[in-house]
């Protein structure tokens, strides 16, 4: 063999195995962050292929799943009283990603949540069956806090003193979660975002308002 031919080869040699690395390397150590990356489609199809699970308030459902027209998203989100429990749930959005409830337990609501799974589903890559979240609101505490605060701008929680639990959390204004669900909503969106009283904003957690201000 020629000191040409035999370079050729070592150099050819060098990128294959230049490729194994990479392809090793992206395989092995960055799957999951190219899998948990926002701009990366596939999860958001994944996630609406099924009727996502439950946010349940005293054993009744306040969430819901409807099948659209859509090709690739085939369930969006419904809400049972939007407005009333928008605090609690948050939204799940086909365009504007999830908060609250709906975006602190998704893995649980789209069945891809570990403890869901079973060994058999881990083996085999089954898409598990989604789980409901069970809070501790009182509905009749939330609608009265809801109710008091009517148009003011503000918050209200009410919370067990002995065990902690949160009976009821609303933030006023509010809004209706199904109205921002979907994936042609932008209207509806930009209308929130331009409301100068923000009803987005989740005053019952993320606003500080001042001592006394009941």
């Amino acid at each position: 063999m020629n000191k040409t031919i035999r370079r050729a080869s070592v150099f050819c040699l060098l990128m294959v195995l230049a490729l194994l690395v990479r392809a090793t390397w992206v395989q092995a150590y960055e799957a999951r962050a190219l899998a948990d990356d926002e701009h990366n489609r596939r999860n958001t199809i994944a996630q609406y292929a099924q009727p996502l699970g439950d946010i349940i308030v005293a054993g009744s459902p306040v969430t819901g799943s409807k099948e659209t027209d859509g090709d690739d998203l085939r369930y969006k989100r419904t809400y049972t009283q939007g407005d009333l429990y928008a605090a609690v749930t948050g939204y799940s959005s086909q365009a504007y990603g999830a908060t609250q409830l709906e975006g602190i337990y998704s893995d649980v609501l789209d069945g891809t949540d570990d403890r869901l799974k079973n060994p058999a589903d881990m083996l085999t890559g089954e898409q598990t069956d989604p789980g409901d979240v069970l809070t501790t609101i009182d509905p009749d505490v939330q609608k009265a806090a809801y109710e008091a605060l009517g148009d003011d701008r503000g918050a209200a929680v009410a919370m067990d003193p002995e065990s902690g639990r949160i009976l009821g959390m609303v933030s006023s204004p509010s809004y209706d979660p199904s109205d921002i669900s979907g994936t042609t909503d932008g209207d509806a969106w930009q209308k929130l975002l331009d409301d100068t009283s923000k009803p987005l904003v989740n005053r019952a957690l993320r606003q500080p308002l001042p001592p006394g201000s009941t």
